[in-house]
């Protein structure tokens, strides 16, 4: 029975954590942009360009 009488004001304390977590998120603008994360990943910001020599090669002429 003690241990409810810490639980319960732990969980509400946790509880508003979470929400002030959450309300902070909205108003920062975390959420108003879902899908652009997930795109950026599949764009190939570098183009593929050869190597200016081959591999194995050295150049000490």
């Amino acid at each position: 029975m003690n241990v409810l009488l810490m639980l319960i004001p732990l969980s509400l304390v946790l509880l508003l954590v979470a929400i002030w977590a959450f309300r902070w998120a909205v108003r920062k603008g975390q959420f108003e942009n879902l899908d652009a994360a997930a795109i950026d990943i599949l764009r190939d910001d570098s183009a593929d360009q050869p190597p200016d020599e081959a591999p194995g090669r050295d150049h000490a002429d």
